[in-house]
């Protein structure tokens, strides 16, 4: 049995970890080197995992979409609640 190949994921420099009010945050904003579309997950430190359905043109624009989540609902929006 072949296997198609995995398609190459690129990292945005804008990925990291944050802290806030004692929550630790995982932004993860990637997309396949063969489109052009940025996907924003955040991922909090129990594994729960909040991604956007739609696609951003710039990774700027994903870390825009996740700050104004984060400055309207705080940190208690990637609570999985």
């Amino acid at each position: 049995m072949e296997f198609d190949p995995q398609p190459e994921l690129i990292e945005s420099s804008l990925c990291r970890s944050i802290e806030q009010a004692g929550v630790r945050l995982t932004i993860n904003i990637v997309r396949l080197a063969t489109e052009r579309g940025w996907s924003l997950e955040v991922v909090n430190e129990h594994g729960t995992s909040t991604v956007w359905d739609n696609l951003f043109p710039t990774d700027r624009d994903a870390d825009a979409a996740f700050r104004d989540v984060l400055a309207q609902e705080g940190v208690e929006a990637f609570l999985g609640k």
